[in-house]
């Protein structure tokens, strides 16, 4: 007797669909996470694979996701603790990583080139056209550590470098003004984390540099402490 999936599927063709924007995520912590909703959200990808070593983790959110079809355009969305998942990827998204309570973005370093050094050459086999981002910390130093491992030429390795932190900045520059923080525009540069740079003398709102305003902000002869701002983004 036919079942009801036979039934259904008899009149379809068997071939496979052919997976043209393919999009994979290694890490499916918080980071990972946010990043693979943002994907379904905005439909970016026709296919999404997850890896990580917590299978248990791992099959969680993949359930999580799958689960959401009704709501959105979903994927096919796969996932394993094998990088074969990965295979023929158009772009990978770097999140996993070890990282301890109150362990500073450096101290990580020799630790995270241990597991980039596996986790890069298994990418590289799987999908050796692929671009990478890398958002794992300290994501300065393993950005160019992901380059050298690769062989990959510069211009498909990028960073995340100070994208968070500039958002962080413009959403408090925003709550300290009382306005949204779209009309708030400023940049922070060098490295993620604690020795990052906020560009005062290019911080404005709806075009209005806040320097013509108060000379002395981002100072410390600044009598309104802007340079908190910067302060409270780290923290």
């Amino acid at each position: 007797m036919a079942t009801v999936k036979c039934e259904r599927m008899k009149n379809f063709p068997s071939e496979e669909p052919v997976r043209c924007n393919k999009i994979s995520i290694v890490g499916t912590g918080s980071v990972g996470m946010a990043c693979a909703i943002s994907i379904l959200l905005k439909g970016l990808s026709d296919e999404l694979a997850l890896v990580d070593v917590d299978g248990s983790r791992l099959k969680g959110e993949t359930v999580d996701l799958q689960h959401g079809s009704p709501f959105v355009k979903m994927p096919n969305i796969i996932s394993g603790k094998d990088y074969l998942v990965t295979a023929n990827s158009n772009l990978v998204i770097i999140t996993a990583g070890a990282r301890q309570e109150k362990e500073t973005r450096l101290n990580l370093v020799q630790r995270n080139l241990a597991i980039f050094k596996l986790m890069i050459s298994s990418i590289v086999q799987y999908s050796p056209r692929c671009k990478l981002i890398v958002v794992s910390n300290p994501v300065d130093i393993l950005t160019y550590v992901a380059w050298k491992l690769s062989g990959f030429p510069q211009n498909r390795i990028i960073g995340s470098g100070c994208n968070l932190d500039t958002a962080r900045f413009r959403f408090l520059i925003g709550q300290r003004l009382g306005i949204h923080s779209e009309s708030c525009h400023g940049w922070i540069l060098g490295e993620h984390g604690d020795s990052s740079v906020p560009v005062w003398s290019g911080v404005n709102i709806a075009g209005v540099p806040l320097k013509d305003l108060n000379v002395d902000i981002g100072t410390d002869k600044d009598p309104e402490q802007w340079k908190n701002v910067h302060k409270d983004k780290r923290e």
